[in-house]
């Protein structure tokens, strides 16, 4: 079962959209992860393991963007890890 979020608007996305997936962590999942639009790229981070994982990762980072979007995964098929974990990128 998957958690999505999105967001556009004036406010930075990337806190709307950890915010959003906490709100979802009572659906269970196995890693997490955002995409987002900067620099009119598409910039994706994701990690296995629980959202506070990947907050403390995207932390690291000085992350601003006004869209998004957020994603949960609880792992049906492939082991739960980074390459696996959602969004995906093509390309």
């Amino acid at each position: 079962m998957c958690g999505i979020i999105g967001y556009i608007g004036s406010r930075n996305a990337i806190p709307v959209l950890i915010n959003g997936l906490r709100r979802l962590e009572y659906r269970g999942y196995d890693s997490a992860g955002i995409s987002f639009l900067k620099d009119n790229r598409i910039g994706v981070r994701r990690c296995a393991g629980k959202i506070k994982e990947l907050e403390v990762f995207i932390r690291k980072e000085k992350l601003e963007s006004n869209i998004g979007v957020g994603h949960t995964r609880w792992a049906t098929h492939g082991k739960p890890s980074e390459e696996n974990a959602h969004p995906h990128r093509a390309g």
